[in-house]
């Protein structure tokens, strides 16, 4: 599959066939009149560039129905966007899980998979079970791996341009990981791994809670909490690729650790686990004083990292999502100490995609890559400078 701009290297041509193509993917089964006047461009124009749409095989003649058929005698001819010509995969590698979200070029998911994976398993054996999931969404889709157009990533850690993963304590082998390179051998289309906050930002931004703000600040709440950021609908990684990592802001002062902030014996919490951390919060519902100061500190600890934040971007909306934005009393207190802190408090939401966000924004960095190198698409919100 080329550049739908074949061998014209020209930048008008180009333009025009993005302009076609998004209009074809957005208006269901167009005639050329109706693709005239949605582009604004002159109908030789839009018959050129949707013979070349032919002949990259992403656009079909569509069959109109019976009813348009006996009204009109002979209808006019009708197009659509071939999103089965090619397919997506989204990734998410988290501690206890791997999954998989599988589309078409159109971004729409036809099919999901996933595997629990323990928190302990080393590099090798999280790269296996990623694999497994990914082999088997395949099979059960019925789609060949060499349809495959592009395939995101969402890892934890630093995750530098090529893939590799910089820095990563979330995971057993992580820090150093080749991550990229050592997928892309699985594959022969591209493979671009981007950090799990950043990648979960993108998705909101794309399907769920911040649809319609382009300033936004997503939180990936757990044990060492991380953020992903879009200033102005932009993916903001900063320098090297961490910005965000919020969960390091008690290297500079802020000196309880996690399994401190969270212990109700004056004993550092064992061990640190989502598990666990729901016992301490479950025994402060119950009333139990000491789990009841546990859970202050740490909602304390988290509204102090995500404020540091949004005093530096001034976000309109602020993202929780992660296992711990599924704990009772974790979003009023944000928004009660974010307006205290802040000079403009944002606003303060759940996430709407919950588990499948991080996937979510893989499955869309694909999309956007798809868009840029085939498509001929400006402005991705992921793209990588």
């Amino acid at each position: 599959m080329s550049r739908l701009t074949g061998g014209d290297p020209s930048l008008l041509r180009r333009i025009n066939s993005a302009v076609v193509l998004h209009a074809l993917r957005g208006a269901g089964s167009p005639t050329l009149t109706d693709l005239t006047r949605i582009t604004g461009l002159s109908r030789p124009t839009v018959e050129g560039v949707v013979e070349g749409l032919f002949e990259a095989g992403l656009v079909v003649e569509a069959h109109p129905d019976e009813s348009e058929a006996r009204r009109q005698g002979r209808p006019a001819r009708r197009f659509r966007f071939r999103a089965e010509a090619g397919y997506l995969l989204g990734v998410e590698i988290g501690p206890h899980r791997v999954s998989a979200l599988l589309s078409g070029l159109d971004g729409r998911v036809t099919g999901a998979g996933s595997r629990t994976v323990s928190e302990t398993a080393e590099a090798d054996e999280r790269l296996d079970q990623v694999r497994a999931v990914i082999a088997d969404l395949l099979r059960r889709t019925g789609v060949a791996r060499s349809s495959l157009r592009a395939v995101g990533v969402g890892s934890p850690g630093i995750v530098e341009a090529d893939g590799t993963v910089r820095l990563g304590t979330a995971l057993p082998g992580w820090t150093g990981l080749p991550l990229g390179e050592r997928l892309r051998r699985s594959f022969r289309c591209p493979v671009l791994v981007e950090n799990d906050a950043n990648a979960a930002a993108v998705a909101e931004h794309w399907k769920g809670a911040a649809t319609e703000s382009d300033d936004i600040v997503f939180v990936l709440a757990g044990l060492s909490p991380g953020a992903g950021s879009l200033i102005g609908g932009r993916l903001h990684r900063g320098f090297g690729g961490a910005a965000g990592e919020i969960g390091a802001l008690h290297l500079l002062g802020r000196d309880v650790t996690p399994e401190h902030l969270l212990s109700t014996t004056g004993t550092p919490l064992e061990p640190l686990d989502e598990q666990a951390v729901a016992a301490v919060f479950a025994k402060a519902r119950q009333g139990d004083a000491e789990a009841r100061a546990a859970v202050e500190r740490f909602l304390q600890r988290l509204v102090h990292d995500v404020a540091a934040l949004a005093l530096a971007l001034d976000p309109e909306l602020v993202v929780v999502g992660g296992w711990a934005a599924g704990l009772d009393g974790v979003l009023e207190p944000l928004r009660r100490e974010l307006a205290r802190y802040c000079l403009r408090p944002p606003r303060v939401t759940l996430s709407l995609l919950g588990e499948a966000a991080v996937a979510t924004g893989a499955l869309r960095l694909a999309l956007d890559h798809v868009e840029e190198q085939l498509f001929a698409v400006e402005g991705a919100v992921t793209t990588r400078r």
